[in-house]
């Protein structure tokens, strides 16, 4: 699995509205129904009220190079212009979960 945490900063409110019209627009359950796509939600941040970041999950590179040929993209970029946002990007890779981590997890 691969996850990649996008925070989209923007003034005005901007990367909210963003967020909201990529669910309103429909764009987010295309993206969610795209083979491959494990996980596409957005969070509003507590400390940083003009971020909202994505947490964007796939089960394999070849998804993610799929998902980045698919007109989705288009429209993504479409709309970060529009709200003139910018962009950070980190990835990580998925681990099995261990026993030593298992101690602080509660379900």
């Amino acid at each position: 699995m691969i996850t990649v945490n996008l925070r989209y900063t923007g003034t005005n409110g901007n990367a909210r509205k963003f967020a909201e019209e990529m669910i309103s627009s429909g764009t987010v359950d295309k993206i969610r129904a795209e083979e491959g796509n494990l996980r596409y939600e957005y969070y509003y941040s507590l400390e940083e009220p003009e971020t909202v970041l994505l947490i964007d999950s796939w089960r394999d590179q070849e998804a993610i190079d799929a998902h980045h040929a698919s007109p989705m993209m288009d429209t993504i970029a479409k709309l970060r212009e529009k709200y003139n946002l910018h962009m950070t990007v980190e990835r990580f890779m998925g681990i099995e979960e261990n026993e030593e981590d298992r101690r602080f997890v509660r379900k």
